[in-house]
C-alpha cells in the first residue's frame, strides 16, 4: 500500500496539461479551429437554419433538434449513473484494493490515493454533466427560436432570426462537444487506477484520437468538400 509518488504527480500533470492544452489550442486558436470538424459543422448548421426559414413545413427541422436533444440527454443521464458508481467506489477503498491487486501491472493504492483517483473521475464527469445539460438547454432554446422564425418572405427579420437560431445551435453543439471530450479524458483517467504510466499512455492516445477525428478523419474531408 502506498501514497501518490512522484510518478503519479507527473502522470497527473501530463493529463491536465494535455486536456487544457488541447482545448486551448483547438478551440481558441483561430487558424487551427477553422480547419476542424467543429468549424465545418458550424457552417452546416448555419446553412441549415437559413434553409429552414424558407420551408413552410418545418417538421423535419424539429425532428432534427429532437434527435440532437435525445443524444445529449442520453449522455447527461449516463454521466449521472457514472457519478453514482464513482461515489460508491470512493467509499470502498478496500474493495478497490482487492480488485486491482489481482490485475497484472496494477499498483495497489492506499485509501488516500484511491480517493484522489476516484475524485479525479468525479470532477471529470461532473464537468461532463454540466456541459451536456447546458447543451441540452441550448438545443431547447434553439427549438424555440426556430419556432419564431417568420414564414413571410416579406418579413425583414427572417434573416436575423435564422442567424440567431444558428448561433444558439452552434453554441449548444460546442458545449456538447466539450462534454463528449470530457468522456474521452474520463476514460484516460480511468487508467490511472492501474498505473501512472497507463494514465500517461491513455492520455496521449486520447489526444491523438481526438486530433485525428477532428482534423484528419474522412468525415472532415467529406464535410469540407
Amino acid at each position: 500500500m502506498r501514497s501518490l509518488t512522484s510518478l503519479d504527480w507527473l502522470a497527473l500533470a501530463v493529463f491536465a496539461a494535455s486536456w487544457v492544452g488541447y482545448t486551448l489550442v483547438v478551440d481558441k486558436l483561430p487558424v487551427l479551429h477553422r480547419r476542424s470538424v467543429i468549424a465545418a459543422m458550424d457552417a452546416h448548421r448555419r446553412r441549415w437554419m437559413h434553409t429552414m426559414m424558407k420551408r413552410d413545413n418545418r417538421i423535419m427541422d424539429t425532428q432534427i433538434i429532437g434527435n440532437l436533444m435525445n443524444s445529449t440527454s442520453f449522455l447527461a443521464n449516463t454521466a449521472i449513473f457514472i457519478l453514482g458508481g464513482l461515489v460508491a467506489m470512493m467509499g470502498s477503498p478496500e474493495l478497490g484494493a482487492l480488485v486491482f491487486s489481482a490485475l497484472p501491472f496494477a499498483t495497489t493504492p492506499d485509501p488516500a490515493a484511491w480517493e484522489m483517483k476516484i475524485a479525479l473521475l468525479l470532477l471529470i464527469f461532473v464537468r461532463a454533466f454540466f456541459e451536456l445539460t447546458w447543451a441540452l438547454r441550448q438545443f431547447n432554446y434553439c427549438s424555440i427560436v426556430m419556432g419564431g422564425v417568420a414564414h413571410d418572405p416579406a418579413d425583414a427579420s427572417r434573416e436575423f432570426q435564422a442567424e440567431m437560431a444558428a448561433k444558439v445551435a452552434n453554441r449548444a453543439a460546442r458545449h456538447f462537444n466539450t462534454g463528449l471530450r470530457a468522456y474521452y479524458f474520463g476514460l484516460a483517467a480511468l487508467a490511472w487506477i492501474l498505473h501512472p504510466l497507463a494514465l500517461i499512455a491513455a492520455t496521449l492516445l486520447v489526444v491523438w484520437e481526438l486530433y485525428r477525428r477532428e482534423f484528419r478523419s474522412e468525415v472532415r474531408s467529406a464535410l469540407i468538400g
